[in-house]
């Protein structure tokens, strides 16, 4: 009896020691918030706060942690997760091509080539040597050619009813939609749906830009440019305008005067049109001669013959992208194509269900929470950061927990968080997903330390009257804190 009431002293002792450590260290992170929330840019502003022991699954620190708020990108970790449960870290975005009609003899085709889109996103990506434009259509070529097809007495054309003909949300702002980030989704999409309109500078300070080019080469668009030169490395303050249906696309801004061939990404109007444009020449200029132009599908004869099945990288592949460089494009063709696979059609209200339903499955408790697409452009997104952590939590017991971590960035070493969070503890590691639009700076994700412990975090500020670099800043300070908890 005598030892187990020294054992017991011990035990309580133990217990009391680490909780004045685990308070010391918690009253160090309430400093830090305290100390931004006091300053005069929050006054306005709205800052939430929350930590989670891993271990336990228990808050250790929370402020503010029950507010609604804007998630921005923070989205992208619940429309990716609900990709990895419903579809799979080894499934492949399909594109197929097939043609109606007939081949005779001299290897003419009587008939249509088709395009079918299948929402992959990836399709003629300019950022991989194997989704190039000129790759892509060599692949389909030769594909063409190995049909036993020569000459096509018809015209190319594209399906892309895999997804509705919505390719943006309802509620993205019109300052957002012209520009590479609010581009949005077709069931063909095609160089992520964008395209580089390169820039040279006036001879003089406020003197008018002119374009150089675009790429890829062969678009048919009509760029209305009112850009001017200002100073050095002033950076890019293009922004571009138009309608998705529009051929026509409006630059206003500057550019700096020290860059001869300054690039600006702009959203790519009709991209299935595109492709379809683009592949049709290429069989051109590559001795397979199309009598007929190309143009979108009305509808699909009962009767077609495959020609090649192309498909994506993986999904595992997809969602590091998705979530280590902020990937709006991506999310989004993840997003509808949960809708599709789920209730037969990829539109943004039926991959809202999807992701819906995939945090009913997980039994999270969700008030104060409202997901409107799957990138987080809305700005009527609302999250909570407790909730955020709870769902980090919830990750940890599925099948594919390690795959999504590893979608998110690790601080100091790769996507946006490559050069921040530069100073953390030796051997401690952060994944982190950010969030960012004006007035929004966010970040959460998981917190390893050296011996092994683990939280989960999410910090979200809205409408604060630091520039967003500042703000960056003073976030880091917080994790900094947390990062050190013992």
């Amino acid at each position: 009896m005598r030892r187990f009431k020294t054992l017991l002293i011990i035990s309580i002792v133990s217990l009391f020691n680490l909780h004045i450590s685990f308070a010391q260290n918690t009253d160090e992170l309430k400093k830090a918030v305290n100390s931004l929330i006091g300053e005069s840019s929050m006054k306005h502003a709205s800052l939430s706060v929350c930590v989670y022991d891993m271990q336990n699954k228990k808050e250790v620190y929370s402020y503010n942690s029950q507010q609604s708020m804007i998630p921005a990108s923070l989205t992208k970790l619940f429309t990716t997760a609900a990709g990895f449960d419903q579809l799979g870290s080894d499934f492949r975005f399909k594109t197929t091509l097939c043609y109606s009609g007939n081949i005779d003899n001299g290897g003419t085709l009587h008939g249509d080539i088709y395009i079918i889109g299948g929402g992959d996103p990836v399709l003629g990506s300019y950022r991989y040597a194997q989704t190039v434009p000129d790759t892509l259509f060599s692949t389909w070529t030769k594909a063409v050619a190995a049909a036993g097809i020569k000459a096509v007495n018809g015209r190319v054309l594209y399906d892309a009813t895999i997804f509705d003909n919505q390719p943006l949300h309802d509620n993205w702002l019109w300052g957002d939609v012209g520009n590479y980030f609010g581009c949005g989704v077709c069931g063909l999409n095609f160089h992520e749906n964008m395209f580089f309109i390169y820039f040279t500078p006036g001879a003089r300070l406020g003197f008018p830009a002119s374009v150089a080019r675009t790429e890829p080469s062969g678009l048919s668009l009509r760029i209305i440019n009112n850009v001017s030169t200002s100073i050095a490395n002033s950076g890019d303050n293009v922004i571009v305008y138009g309608d998705p249906s529009s051929t026509i696309r409006t630059c206003v801004g500057t550019m700096p005067i020290n860059d001869k061939d300054f690039s600006v990404r702009a959203s790519l109007p009709k991209p299935g049109q595109v492709c379809a444009d683009l592949f049709t020449a290429y069989m051109r200029r590559n001795k397979i001669p199309v009598s007929g132009g190309a143009s979108e599908a009305l509808s699909r004869p009962t009767k077609t013959t495959k020609i090649l099945d192309y498909t994506s990288p993986t999904y595992y592949v997809i969602a590091q992208y998705t979530n280590i460089t902020s990937n709006n494009t991506y999310a989004e063709a993840i997003h509808r194509y949960l809708g599709y696979a789920t209730s037969g059609k990829g539109s943004s209200s039926n991959g809202m269900k999807a992701v819906s339903n995939f945090i009913s499955k997980l039994k999270l408790e969700n008030s104060g929470v409202n997901l409107e697409d799957g990138s987080g452009l809305s700005t009527h997104n609302r999250i909570t950061a407790d909730f955020v952590c709870r769902f980090l939590i919830e990750m940890k017991g599925t099948s594919f927990y390690n795959d999504y971590v590893n979608t998110l960035a690790l601080a100091g070493e790769n996507g946006t968080v490559k050069n921040i969070l530069t100073k953390l503890p030796s051997n401690t590691k952060v994944r982190v997903k950010t969030g960012t639009m004006t007035g929004v700076r966010n970040f959460a994700g998981y917190i390893v330390r050296p011996n092994g412990e683990k939280y989960c975090f999410a910090i979200i500020a809205n409408n604060f009257e630091f520039t967003g670099a500042q703000m960056r800043q003073k976030l880091e300070k917080i994790i900094y804190k947390i990062a050190e908890l013992e």
